[in-house]
């Protein structure tokens, strides 16, 4: 009876039904969560142009040093998942900014989220920036290296949710930026790319610069380094 009872409970867990349940009442106190957060409370910047919104990938580098700005702030926390963005969009909102550039998705994927939910949560995301008069640009979520723990599985994953994605900007006329078509090779992120198979190095970074450059510059409004 006690091993019917946990498989019941573990079924409902994985269920879309129970997801959906666990995605409200969810909260991450992890030891990033609560640093990250703390930190941008004293931090003294009251505006920026650009807000980049993610997790460990973009919490990795210095976006004004990236970019030779001084207007970009960067608001990503290792080990986030989408549902925890949802929970900290006021660090976004108190700092008026025009665009915020948003990805993640893996660590959801990883979780056992499925695709459609994680999607929904973008979605939200993206709606709440929206009604905050600022504008929301997609950046595709990166696929892990072939070598990468469970890529075989996980990858395809990633591949459906960058579709859905891509379809609602498209739906939605909301700049979506494939990252993956630079970074990835035959579904996988590129070995070269990435120092442990999921985060990049120098060069995954460049690449990412560059293909969001052109975006910042279109939606500037004073000149880069000023």
């Amino acid at each position: 009876m006690k091993k019917e009872i946990l498989l019941c409970l573990l079924s409902c867990f994985f269920s879309a039904e129970c997801l959906a349940r666990a995605d409200t009442t969810y909260y991450s106190g992890t030891r990033d969560f609560r640093l990250q957060t703390a930190l941008y409370k004293v931090y003294k910047t009251g505006h920026a142009e650009f807000v980049m919104l993610g997790n460990s990938l973009t919490h990795g580098v210095n976006w004004n040093e990236l970019l030779g700005r001084n207007d970009v702030a960067e608001r990503g926390i290792p080990g986030d998942g989408i549902k925890d963005y949802l929970r900290r969009m006021d660090y976004v909102y108190k700092l008026t900014p025009k665009v915020c550039f948003i990805m993640g998705g893996v660590n959801d994927l990883y979780t056992g989220y499925p695709p459609e939910l994680i999607a929904a949560n973008y979605m939200k995301v993206v709606e709440d920036l929206k009604a905050h008069n600022i504008i929301p640009v997609l950046q595709s979520p990166l696929f892990v290296s072939s070598k990468y723990m469970l890529a075989s599985e996980k990858n395809p994953e990633i591949a459906r949710l960058n579709s859905l994605l891509r379809s609602y900007a498209r739906k939605n006329n909301i700049q979506f930026v494939d990252l993956n078509a630079k970074m990835s090779r035959m579904g996988s992120l590129r070995s070269e790319l990435t120092y442990d198979g999921i985060h990049l190095n120098a060069d995954g970074y460049v690449i990412w610069r560059d293909e969001i450059a052109p975006l910042v510059e279109k939606y500037s409004i004073t000149e880069t380094g000023e």
